[in-house]
């Protein structure tokens, strides 16, 4: 087995901007060389996440919605006053998201469902651009 290591970058209008990121990753995968394997995506920083889901528009808004209803953004958070920078709810978020995904791939093809695609969440309340690492473990 061995690694490759990718990265790029993704702009968001923040406020729970989803980014489909599959492509992106689906490349890294066929840079990497490797015909089978796992690839590994994360998302550097603390109010964004990466999760996989059907990417759809119905979808996109009832999982912002979700986000809204578990962690409003107009909530009382301790972070808020502690440092004053609003985003509570976008740390909340992102915490109950997660920052990877992992995905195996075979003949340079992940290995998803048919309606599942890979997204980048960017929580934080302003736009912002983002870098995700992959890492590609594979031979």
């Amino acid at each position: 087995m061995s690694v490759y290591t990718d990265t790029f970058q993704v702009s968001t209008n923040g406020e729970t901007d989803i980014v489909d990121i599959t492509g992106s990753i689906s490349e890294a995968v066929q840079k990497s060389g490797f015909s089978r394997g796992l690839a590994c995506a994360f998302v550097s920083g603390s109010t964004a996440g990466i999760t996989t889901v059907e990417y759809e528009p119905g979808l996109i808004q009832d999982l912002k919605s979700a986000y809204e209803r578990t962690a409003p953004r107009r909530a009382s958070y301790a972070h808020n006053s502690r440092w004053g920078d609003g985003n509570g709810y976008a740390h909340v978020r992102a915490s109950f998201t997660g920052q990877d995904v992992s995905v195996p791939f075979s003949d340079r093809s992940l290995m998803l469902g048919t309606w599942q695609q890979i997204i980048l969440i960017d929580f934080d309340n302003r736009a912002r651009t983002r870098q995700v690492v992959v890492q590609v473990i594979g031979e």
